[in-house]
Protein backbone atom coordinates (compact mmCIF):
# COMPACT_ATOMS: atom_id res chain seq x y z
CA UNK A 1 0.00 0.00 0.00
CA UNK A 2 1.59 3.44 -0.94
CA UNK A 3 1.06 6.44 1.13
CA UNK A 4 -2.46 7.66 0.61
CA UNK A 5 -2.02 11.10 -1.64
CA UNK A 6 0.70 8.84 -4.09
CA UNK A 7 -2.25 5.91 -4.24
CA UNK A 8 -5.09 8.95 -4.75
CA UNK A 9 -2.97 10.10 -7.54
CA UNK A 10 -2.12 6.90 -9.00
CA UNK A 11 -6.25 5.95 -8.71
CA UNK A 12 -6.88 8.98 -10.73
CA UNK A 13 -4.13 8.40 -13.37
CA UNK A 14 -5.98 4.89 -13.83
CA UNK A 15 -9.25 6.93 -14.70
CA UNK A 16 -8.05 8.41 -17.64
CA UNK A 17 -8.31 6.17 -20.53
CA UNK A 18 -8.09 8.47 -23.28
CA UNK A 19 -4.52 9.30 -24.11
CA UNK A 20 -4.57 13.10 -24.68
CA UNK A 21 -6.45 13.47 -21.31
CA UNK A 22 -3.25 12.05 -19.58
CA UNK A 23 -1.03 13.74 -21.88
CA UNK A 24 -2.98 16.96 -20.34
CA UNK A 25 -2.84 16.24 -17.07
CA UNK A 26 0.78 15.25 -17.61
CA UNK A 27 1.31 18.89 -19.08
CA UNK A 28 -0.27 20.63 -16.03
CA UNK A 29 1.57 18.53 -13.55
CA UNK A 30 4.85 19.88 -15.46
CA UNK A 31 3.77 23.79 -16.02
CA UNK A 32 3.34 23.50 -12.22
CA UNK A 33 6.80 22.28 -11.46
CA UNK A 34 8.85 24.58 -9.23
CA UNK A 35 12.44 24.40 -9.23
CA UNK A 36 14.66 24.06 -6.37
CA UNK A 37 14.89 26.80 -4.35
CA UNK A 38 18.09 28.56 -4.25
CA UNK A 39 18.47 28.13 0.06
CA UNK A 40 18.35 24.33 -0.99
CA UNK A 41 20.84 24.32 -3.81
CA UNK A 42 22.54 26.65 -6.62
CA UNK A 43 24.22 25.51 -9.76
CA UNK A 44 25.97 24.31 -10.36
CA UNK A 45 24.07 21.31 -8.51
CA UNK A 46 26.75 18.40 -6.78
CA UNK A 47 26.58 15.63 -9.11
CA UNK A 48 25.61 13.47 -5.78
CA UNK A 49 22.14 14.71 -6.14
CA UNK A 50 22.28 14.02 -10.03
CA UNK A 51 20.08 11.19 -10.80
CA UNK A 52 21.34 8.03 -12.70
CA UNK A 53 20.09 7.12 -15.96
CA UNK A 54 18.01 10.27 -16.28
CA UNK A 55 18.21 12.26 -19.90
CA UNK A 56 16.69 15.19 -18.30
CA UNK A 57 19.37 15.68 -16.08
CA UNK A 58 17.22 15.49 -12.58
CA UNK A 59 18.62 16.29 -9.17
CA UNK A 60 16.74 15.60 -6.13
CA UNK A 61 16.98 16.66 -2.50
CA UNK A 62 15.60 15.70 1.04
CA UNK A 63 15.04 17.64 4.25
CA UNK A 64 14.40 16.28 7.25
CA UNK A 65 11.13 18.36 8.97
CA UNK A 66 11.16 18.41 12.15
CA UNK A 67 8.07 16.28 13.03
CA UNK A 68 10.21 13.71 11.44
CA UNK A 69 8.65 13.88 7.73
CA UNK A 70 10.68 15.12 4.65
CA UNK A 71 10.11 17.77 2.50
CA UNK A 72 11.76 16.64 -1.62
CA UNK A 73 13.60 19.49 -4.15
CA UNK A 74 14.02 18.76 -7.69
CA UNK A 75 15.77 20.52 -10.25
CA UNK A 76 15.53 19.15 -14.03
CA UNK A 77 18.22 20.61 -16.25
CA UNK A 78 16.80 19.47 -19.68
CA UNK A 79 14.69 22.17 -20.70
CA UNK A 80 12.93 19.71 -22.65
CA UNK A 81 12.32 17.29 -19.75
CA UNK A 82 8.49 17.71 -19.48
CA UNK A 83 8.20 13.85 -18.13
CA UNK A 84 10.73 14.31 -15.85
CA UNK A 85 9.41 17.72 -14.45
CA UNK A 86 5.98 16.29 -14.25
CA UNK A 87 6.88 13.34 -12.52
CA UNK A 88 8.91 15.30 -10.15
CA UNK A 89 5.82 17.27 -9.30
CA UNK A 90 3.89 14.20 -8.72
CA UNK A 91 6.50 12.96 -6.39
CA UNK A 92 6.66 16.25 -4.55
CA UNK A 93 2.99 16.66 -4.43
CA UNK A 94 2.21 13.17 -2.95
CA UNK A 95 5.58 12.37 -0.96
CA UNK A 96 6.64 15.55 0.75
CA UNK A 97 5.43 15.47 4.05
CA UNK A 98 5.51 11.78 4.47
CA UNK A 99 7.85 9.76 7.22
CA UNK A 100 10.91 8.07 5.37
CA UNK A 101 9.69 4.68 6.40
CA UNK A 102 6.46 5.17 4.21
CA UNK A 103 8.41 6.62 1.25
CA UNK A 104 10.36 3.36 1.37
CA UNK A 105 7.30 1.57 0.38
CA UNK A 106 7.33 3.14 -3.06
CA UNK A 107 8.13 1.06 -6.20
CA UNK A 108 9.85 2.32 -9.39
CA UNK A 109 6.51 0.71 -10.87
CA UNK A 110 4.19 3.76 -10.36
CA UNK A 111 6.05 5.53 -13.51
CA UNK A 112 4.07 3.04 -15.70
CA UNK A 113 1.08 3.75 -13.58
CA UNK A 114 1.13 7.41 -14.41
CA UNK A 115 2.43 7.36 -17.81
CA UNK A 116 1.12 3.89 -18.90
CA UNK A 117 3.15 2.60 -22.18
CA UNK A 118 3.68 5.85 -23.76
CA UNK A 119 7.31 6.47 -22.72
CA UNK A 120 10.41 4.93 -24.47
CA UNK A 121 12.53 2.56 -22.42
CA UNK A 122 15.39 5.12 -21.64
CA UNK A 123 12.62 7.40 -20.59
CA UNK A 124 11.73 4.68 -18.37
CA UNK A 125 14.71 4.03 -16.82
CA UNK A 126 15.38 7.27 -16.25
CA UNK A 127 11.47 8.00 -14.45
CA UNK A 128 12.17 4.94 -12.49
CA UNK A 129 15.84 5.82 -11.20
CA UNK A 130 14.30 9.48 -10.09
CA UNK A 131 11.63 7.08 -7.76
CA UNK A 132 14.64 5.35 -7.00
CA UNK A 133 16.49 8.45 -5.78
CA UNK A 134 13.70 9.45 -3.50
CA UNK A 135 13.39 6.13 -2.27
CA UNK A 136 17.11 6.12 -1.29
CA UNK A 137 16.68 9.52 0.02
CA UNK A 138 14.54 7.75 2.11
CA UNK A 139 16.14 5.44 3.74
CA UNK A 140 19.63 7.53 4.49
CA UNK A 141 16.44 9.56 6.40
CA UNK A 142 15.37 6.85 8.01
CA UNK A 143 18.26 5.98 9.82
CA UNK A 144 19.75 9.65 10.55
CA UNK A 145 17.64 11.38 14.10
CA UNK A 146 15.67 14.06 13.39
Amino acid sequence: MYPPKLQETLDFFDTLEDQNDRVNVLLDYADKFKEVPKEVAVRPFEKSHQVPQCESESYIWAEKNQDGTLKYYFAVENPSGVSAKALAKVLDDTLSGERPETIMTVSPEIVYKIFRQNISMGKGLGLMSMVQAVVALAKHHSSTAA
